[in-house]
């Protein structure tokens, strides 16, 4: 299944935006904008991660609400 095929793992019904390639449950893989926005906010975002639109929108969250400078890893294919 594509990921333009995919629902977020988390709410169930947005179109995911991120791809977790580090997930630490393998059931939330793909996330939102709406959920990956929660999670940067909570202050546990994705460190390793593809994009899945083709433009840094999940990059552009993290630029936007993260406070915390830590190392963030975009995966190449």
């Amino acid at each position: 299944m594509g990921a333009h095929s995919r629902k977020c793992d988390w709410c169930g019904s947005g179109t995911p935006i991120v791809r977790d390639m580090e997930p630490l449950n393998s059931s939330y893989q793909y996330w939102c904008v709406e959920c990956a926005r929660a999670l940067i906010i909570k202050g546990d975002p994705i460190e390793t991660y593809r994009e899945l639109e083709g433009e840094p929108i999940y990059g552009r969250l993290l630029d936007e609400h993260c406070a915390l400078k830590r190392f963030y890893s975009f995966a190449t294919a």
